[in-house]
């Protein structure tokens, strides 16, 4: 029975480094709030001041992604969770991405209350703090890119498994009896092209990148508003921030929300591979469901209708060889 028996740890590859990395940034964004915040009281900045607050939602929102990766990694072997944690970042990602969409909301509400009442800017102080704000927020986005390839929005690809990563398969024979096999997949150095990325990840590098962002166009509004006296030009900017932040938060939400709902991205090609490694003149699936366990991994149900049937273990030494499958079921039924 203890050959049988198998764990469900579905977490990405880089998890606790990818926890280490965002725990870093949360660390440097406080340090910056704080000061901000009391470099402001003491010099009688607001922009000093309301930027150090505008930080702390930063860091809140980085927080998310911290939390969900801790909690993933505590809980990846609580038996409740019937498929593993691995999801939780997405659910993390998906959290995010409402955030984001509200500071984008934000952003365009406060640019349009600009533009219909102007209020003085002080150019040379708001200036500096934008400065400031880009620097920490480059090196923050520099700490999370090497976090994962799904920071940039790519598929991330992962060689080889850790022992937790076993292809299980477990099905029914012909005659009605149960068949668990459990084992590693001797797939090599083979990588699947259609590998989904770790959203928790992406998510707080967008929330940094937005803020870069946020830090950029401000930057070249004060600079063009001090040299032409264009006060219009730092809400206009706000507003075309909010439209590229809600773009990026649109495209998360995407992601994320089709983990949740079990959604095969479009150009998915693990379905075609499995029909490709099963089907044969004898073998036929007639019922295929896959959803994505954690990042990189993947479970699916294969039911085959066989003339010939054979046990589960053969229809699983036919898919070892898709690395994302971590955990499979097979049913086998006798054609009539």
């Amino acid at each position: 029975m203890k050959a049988l028996e198998h764990d469900h740890v579905f977490l990405g590859a880089d998890h606790l480094r990818n926890e280490r990395r965002i725990w870093l940034v949360i660390a440097l964004t406080t340090v910056m709030m704080v000061a901000e915040i009391a470099a402001g009281t003491v010099y009688g900045s607001m922009a000093l001041v309301a930027d150090g607050w505008h930080m702390s939602t930063h860091a809140s929102a980085l927080l998310i992604s911290a939390l969900a990766y801790l909690f993933a990694r505590r809980q990846a072997r609580n038996p409740r969770f019937t498929f593993g944690t691995g999801k939780l970042g997405d659910l993390a990602g998906f959290a995010s991405a409402i955030v984001l969409a509200l500071v984008a909301l934000l952003m365009a509400w406060e640019s349009l209350l600009r533009l219909s009442n102007p209020v003085p800017i002080g150019f040379a102080q708001a200036i500096a703090v934008a400065v400031i704000g880009l620097a920490v927020n480059l090196a923050s986005a520099w700490l999370l890119a090497g976090g994962g390839h799904a920071a940039h929005g790519h598929h991330a690809h992962h060689h080889g498994h850790d022992a937790h990563h076993a292809l299980t398969h477990h099905g029914h024979d012909a005659h009605g009896q149960h068949a668990h096999d459990n084992g590693h997949s001797s797939h090599g150095d083979h990588a699947h092209h259609g590998e989904a990325g770790d959203n928790n990840i992406r998510a707080a590098y967008l929330h940094v990148m937005a803020d870069a962002l946020t830090s950029v166009l401000a930057i070249a509004a004060l600079t063009l508003g001090s040299l032409y006296g264009w006060l219009w030009l730092d809400p206009i900017m706000g507003i075309v921030g909010g439209l590229v932040i809600a773009n990026w938060s649109w495209s998360l939400l995407k992601s994320s929300g089709g983990v949740l709902l079990d959604v095969m991205p479009e150009g998915e090609t693990l379905p075609g591979e499995i029909r490709q490694a099963i089907e044969t003149e004898e073998d036929r699936i007639t019922d295929l469901h896959i959803w994505q366990v954690g990042p990189g991994h993947h479970a699916a149900i294969v039911a085959v209708i066989s003339s010939q049937p054979r046990e589960p273990a053969f229809y699983k030494g036919r898919l070892s060889a898709l690395q994302e499958l971590a955990h499979v079921t097979v049913e086998v039924t006798r054609a009539a």
